[in-house]
């Protein structure tokens, strides 16, 4: 059974308590910076995303978790230097959210969610920001990144209009890359490389696949896949540096069977 607001309430109250004891009486919590936890956070996130990508829903309440208190240690920190609280932080989103959505807390009228994230674009815009392309990290990992810039200036209306249009672009792309294989200038390969990935995030977002869960989807079962293989070569008795090609095929074909 869910918790009520109010056992909500108290239980943030408590993880607020925790806080101020341990940065209090803990040599560890005492030491702690913003910049000291940048890189810890960071790994949280990514943790709770491995346990959403695993559907995994007892693992995923534990990393939210970490992040909630990541959230809670740096709003500490803000208030010791009397910068900000948690009820600053709190205050600050619940405004923008405010803000950033009139059709719900104003007199504006959408008819889909396509609307919505471009009215987003445009309040952002009046609040200040010089590019759409501000908000976007500098630090995203390349391939997150690449899908945020082209979901921002679609929002202002910078896109193409059919899918197909943008899979004759990805084409395209790729003749370009073949070309340049072919004149063997390492440099120019790298380049259209990376046009021939940009292109394929595009397309991505045109077919509604979140390019960043489908390669990691890959790569996990990449992963079960070939260490099915090490340990079926293990009960073997062999060394997988020993075996031919065809000898894995067998195990790997196998693994398919259980890793889809």
């Amino acid at each position: 059974m869910l918790n009520s607001r109010k056992q909500q309430l108290e239980a943030f109250n408590r993880l607020l308590d925790i806080m101020d004891d341990l940065r209090e009486k803990c040599p560890w919590d005492k030491k702690q910076t913003l910049e000291s936890l940048r890189h810890l956070t960071i790994e949280e996130v990514y943790e709770l995303g491995d346990a959403i990508l695993d559907n995994d829903l007892e693992e995923l309440k534990k990393e939210l978790g970490d992040v909630l208190l990541h959230i809670v240690f740096y709003a500490k920190i803000g208030s010791e230097k009397k910068a900000f609280d948690i009820a600053d932080i709190a205050n600050a989103i619940s405004d923008k959210l405010i803000d950033r959505h009139p059709h719900i807390y104003g007199d504006v009228s959408v008819e889909n969610e396509e609307e919505v994230k471009q009215n987003w674009e445009k309040l952002k815009l009046k609040e200040g920001k010089k590019s759409v392309l501000e908000g976007v990290p500098r630090s995203l990992p390349a391939l997150v990144k690449a899908n945020r810039i082209q979901d921002k200036v679609a929002g202002v209306g910078f896109d193409w209009e059919e899918p197909h249009q943008v899979w004759e672009k990805v084409q395209e792309e790729l003749n370009e890359l073949n070309e340049e294989i072919k004149n063997g200038n390492q440099d120019d390969i790298e380049k259209e490389f990376g046009d021939v990935l940009f292109s394929m995030i595009n397309y991505a977002r045109f077919i509604k696949v979140n390019p960043e869960n489908a390669l990691e989807r890959t790569n996990k079962k990449f992963i079960n896949r070939f260490q099915y293989l090490e340990q079926k070569a293990k009960e073997a008795g062999k060394e997988l540096s020993d075996m031919s090609l065809a000898e894995m095929d067998v195990f790997w074909n196998e693994s398919k069977t259980y890793f889809k």
